[in-house]
């Protein structure tokens, strides 16, 4: 993947499906709960004596008891299968209690791997986030554990029940099995032929969920930039497209789901059908009316219902297991599913840091608004380091603006190449570019909605003290206070300019963009104020680029940028008086604004 790609790509290789990637670690993790496992199949195996003990007693209390004139050993024996009934309460007691010695400890194994792997996936791209890191948190991990769970209990539940049921027709009369496998079989193979390729479907409507769920969200944040833009055809149709692809996995899903109804059908009614059938052939073979009976009990009581819960487990939950399984643990950094986090290696003393990418890179850019006009910006270079207070000078309709929306990637170059830590903006999508920088303009932008609202619209989960902290940073407490707290409602009409202004540098430094690029974004504030906030903007982490309005905003700055429609300069106020006759020329004529 380059530098330039949008996020990650889900990788499935065809020579190593995700069974055989999940199967290690899912026997790493079994191995260590051999004691539940144990206690577990205890449990089970008292199932299925209940499920013998059912059948038996039925087919016991015709031939040995009623049919035979015996009434009280027909009753004696009804007495056994109702015991046997009874007893499946506190059975079903014992399998749920050591069911959880084996899903919460993958919970919490799959929970640590999710957050290893999206802290891995945020130091080796920073600013670039992991999208799907809160669906592994939750969703996910949620998936995995209930559908965990109701597979241990079906496949537990079918083996034991089948292997106490087809005992017991073995027992009543071997000719039974004649009857009751084939179809059986036939039906479960019908039905494991189908897992593989509904595991793939399952994998594709994941992967198309996740899609659709991203675009949404970027959409939502990105929907101001989106309009400003004019994009927002171009935005319906990639939504169209992600809705498509999902209703398609979804249909495909759909039929393998019909295969899986056939599947059992055959399983599980035609071994009813064909023991109907056959009861001429079965008593011609000395089979007793009482096995017949124990048999249909058997069938209907026991091993259909297993078989169809099973196949709705498996079909459903273990494809569902299967894929969401192999994305949290089929990439990224090795986590176990069980112990604490993998410690970080400690760092090679002899091996050399990578020196930081810059906050702005612009190198050799130029841009004409129209084939045959002059260059707003000819073969422009400049490099703006992490952590640097940049101002930009110049007079009005010499480009600056132009300069800001290069860098914010809302406009791109004619030609050469526009980076923001490291990454070129062009082509990027919005979301990705709101987690790189913030971008100013004159006009500040706010809504109708609360306070806490507009403050926050740049990062929703900043805490209470982390908005107060800036409120007070840029001084708008008494703006604040005024407005009625932080939950008041916001008029927008009711604020002027310069109170737009300060809200917006608010959420601007609240933002985890490491640029600011304000654009003239102080212009309606007085010089007090104008200098108490770029002066907290510049404490903050991240570097500061900044349209200057005044020559005091300038010379806060660590380095002027002097634009003249020509070429550029750029150095300290000292470098500038020095060497840029339009320098001097806007110090002289400057003042306190420029027009």
């Amino acid at each position: 993947m380059t530098a330039t790609d949008g996020g990650p790509v889900p990788r499935y290789g065809r020579g190593s499906g995700p069974l055989r990637r999940v199967l290690p670690p899912a026997r790493r993790f079994l191995a260590g709960r051999k004691g539940v496992l144990a206690r577990l199949g205890a449990w089970s195996v008292a199932e299925s004596a209940q499920t013998f003990l059912v059948g038996y007693g039925v087919a016991q209390s015709l031939d040995r008891g009623f049919l035979a004139g015996d009434t009280a050993a027909g009753l004696g024996w009804l007495a056994v299968a109702a015991v046997a009934v009874l007893l499946g309460a506190p059975v079903v007691r014992g399998v749920f209690a050591q069911l959880a010695g084996l899903t919460e400890p993958l919970r919490d194994g799959l929970v640590r791997r999710a957050v290893a792997r999206s802290m891995a996936e945020a130091q080796a791209r920073p600013g670039g986030g992991d999208r799907a890191a809160v669906s592994r948190l939750t969703n996910q991990v949620e998936i995995v554990r209930d559908s965990f769970a109701g597979l241990v209990l079906t496949m537990r539940s079918f083996v034991f029940t089948a292997a106490g049921a087809l005992l017991g027709l073995f027992s009543l009369d071997p000719a039974l099995l004649l009857v009751v496998v084939p179809p059986l079989a036939g039906g479960l193979a019908l039905f494991l032929v189908t897992l593989r390729p509904m595991a793939a479907a399952q994998r594709r409507a994941l992967a198309a969920d996740e899609a659709l769920g991203d675009h949404a969200t970027r959409t939502r944040w990105a929907l101001r930039d989106i309009t400003a833009c004019g994009t927002q055809a171009q935005a319906a149709r990639d939504g169209e497209r992600l809705v498509a692809e999902a209703a398609g996995t979804a249909r495909v899903l759909a039929r393998w789901a019909a295969v899986r109804t056939l599947a059992l059908g055959v399983a599980g009614q035609l071994p009813v059908l064909l023991l109907l059938v056959t009861v001429p052939w079965l008593r011609g073979k000395g089979v007793t009316t009482g096995a017949l009976l124990g048999a249909f009990t058997y069938l209907a009581q026991a091993l259909l219902p297993a078989l169809h819960t099973l196949m709705t487990a498996i079909g459903a939950a273990g494809t569902r297991l299967l894929v969401v399984l192999d994305r949290i643990t089929g990439s990224g950094p090795s986590a176990p599913l069980t112990g604490p986090p993998p410690a970080t290696p400690a760092a090679d003393p002899d091996r050399r840091a990578e020196p930081p990418a810059p906050a702005v890179e612009l190198r050799s850019v130029t841009l004409s608004y129209g084939a045959r006009a002059e260059p707003v910006l000819d073969g422009l270079d400049l490099r703006v380091e992490d952590g640097e207070h940049l101002a930009v000078v110049g007079p009005s309709g010499i480009g600056k603006s132009t300069l800001t929306r290069l860098v914010a990637g809302t406009l791109a170059p004619g030609g050469g190449v526009v980076e923001v830590a490291g990454r070129t903006v062009a082509g990027r999508g919005p979301a990705e570019l709101a987690a790189l920088r913030v971008l100013l303009p004159q006009q500040a932008y706010v809504f109708t909605g609360t306070v806490r609202d507009n403050l926050t619209y740049l990062r929703p989960d900043a805490s209470v003290d982390g908005i107060l902290a800036a409120v007070r940073e840029l001084g708008a407490e008494a703006l604040v206070e005024r407005l009625g707290g932080l939950d008041a409602p916001l008029a927008p009409a009711g604020l002027s300019q310069g109170e737009r202004q300060l809200l917006v540098l608010v959420r601007a430094y609240l933002s985890t963009a490491r640029l600011l690029l304000l654009d003239e974004a102080t212009c309606h504030l007085d010089p007090a104020a104008e200098a108490r906030a770029e002066e907290a903007l510049a404490r903050r982490p991240g570097a500061l680029v900044v349209v200057a309005h005044r020559m005091s905003s300038a010379l806060r700055a660590d380095r002027i940028l002097v634009l003249d429609g020509v070429g550029a300069e750029c150095g300290t106020h000292r470098e500038l008086l020095g060497r840029s006759p339009l320098y001097r020329d806007l110090v002289g004529h400057w003042g306190e604004t420029l027009s």
